[in-house]
């Protein structure tokens, strides 16, 4: 199957420039593109200082929801937004006053890759931060999800009117011109060698990134209960173990002729009542990760059955863990985008709805990322939703969520107010 590659380089325009990002992109451009991805073929998409936060993430959620494998190379700068303190990816027309709305924040490449198979996904960085930034980094390191591997480096800011270069991923193309690419951790550790041979200074302070994956592919996961048709098959019993060749052959005891052998007096045996033995039981293998199962029937465009299983693992989270659980939320979230990719804009939105409601009930800050990400979404769709009484139905719900969460667009309410006008609703100020 084809891999897909991203190649990602940013950094502000003009004095708040802290790293020659672009600088990477010929050198990765020079490697063969199975090679950076590690498969027989790939496509490879190349964004070189991108202006718009929306252009990153239109370019990142078609490389999340392509098929095989996905490698993204990311080479930039991040900084904080002042309100809510999130790291962001500095783009072109970023300002320390407007990366709230000129950045892209990090926590949205964790939202596009969450549905991905776990083990499919690999996050290749050298970042570069100022020093806000860099001490918030300190105590809460960045990481790409629980299915993503993340390898690279956090450098913090270089010397004053100096530019750093991205040593890290450059000494990373280098190696892969070779037309090998070896396996990730030692991939990685070949580029680090590289690049603190060229600036020894840089292997002290920097923030080395070597995340596994927390999950992959195959490990087993609970699985809901035979009542929904999860049961794993017993295992066949194991063959017996065969017998060493030291081991002596059993066979007839040898016959003396020669020797007369008087008869032996008859011998009462009591009877000797034997045990049945004792059943061994056989391991029952655990299913395989369901996210995986449920990839491959999106991408077959079984969605219908994709849709199925989430909800029975949704019903299974809901029994194991209560209303409300982080799990359950998960399976919501899971099926409100199986419910997009099946092209239906009505039920994506409830969803999106509902698990923005879950998630303020639960206790979450209006301004959480995970609420403000249900809430755009739940936007989203709605304004998708070809039936006109179905989006009357719903808008006065979205309506009245936007007013709580206002999230990160200016105008996002007064946009659905004037949807609804359009459609012939009241909506209460």
């Amino acid at each position: 199957m084809p891999g897909t590659v991203l190649l990602i380089a940013a950094s502000p325009a003009g004095k708040g420039c802290l790293v020659d990002a672009a600088s990477v992109l010929p050198v990765l451009a020079a490697v063969a593109p199975s090679v950076l991805s590690g498969t027989d073929t790939a496509n490879v998409v190349e964004l070189a200082d991108p202006l718009q936060p929306q252009a990153v993430l239109t370019r990142l959620r078609a490389a999340a929801t392509a098929p095989g494998p996905l490698t993204v190379f990311l080479t930039g700068q991040l900084q904080l937004d002042r309100r809510q303190r999130r790291p962001h990816l500095a783009l072109a027309r970023t300002t320390p006053a407007t990366v709230r709305y000129t950045g892209f924040p990090w926590h949205w490449i964790r939202e596009e890759l969450r549905l991905r198979a776990p083990g499919s996904t690999t996050l290749l960085v050298d970042l570069h931060t100022d020093a806000e930034t860099w001490q918030h980094l300190a105590g809460q390191p960045l990481t790409g999800g629980p299915g993503v591997a993340l390898y690279g480096r956090v450098a913090p800011p270089p010397p004053r009117r100096a530019m750093a270069v991205p040593t890290y991923m450059k000494s990373l193309a280098t190696i892969l011109r070779s037309g090998h690419r070896p396996p990730l951790a030692q991939l990685h550790q070949q580029a680090l060698t590289r690049s603190y041979g060229e600036d020894p200074d840089s292997a002290r302070r920097d923030l080395v990134l070597a995340v596994e994956p927390r999950y992959r592919a195959g490990v087993p996961m609970p699985a809901p209960a035979t009542a929904h048709g999860y049961a794993a098959a017993p295992a066949p019993a194991p063959a017996p173990a065969p017998m060493p060749a030291s081991a002596p052959v059993p066979g007839p005891a040898p016959y003396l002729a020669a020797v007369p052998m008087p008869a032996a007096p008859p011998v009462t045996v009591p009877p000797v009542t034997v045990p049945p033995p004792v059943p061994t039981p056989t391991p029952t293998p655990a299913p395989a990760d369901p996210h995986a199962e449920i990839t491959a029937a999106v991408q077959s465009g079984r969605h219908a059955e994709a849709a199925v299983l989430a909800e029975q693992w949704e019903r299974t989270a809901l029994r194991t863990y209560g209303p409300g659980a982080d799990e359950v939320v998960h399976w919501m979230e899971v099926r409100a985008d199986l419910a997009m990719f099946a092209g239906d804009a009505e039920l994506s939105c409830r969803i999106w709805l509902a698990v923005a409601d879950a998630r303020l009930t639960a206790g979450q800050p209006s301004d959480a990322p995970a609420v403000e990400a249900a809430v755009d979404r739940a936007h989203h769709q709605w304004g998708r939703i070809g039936d006109s009484a179905r989006a009357r139905e719903l808008g006065p719900a979205l309506a009245d969520l936007r007013g709580r969460v206002p999230g990160r667009r200016q105008g996002a309410l007064d946009d659905i107010r004037r949807n609804l006008s359009r459609l012939g609703t009241q909506v209460s100020p």
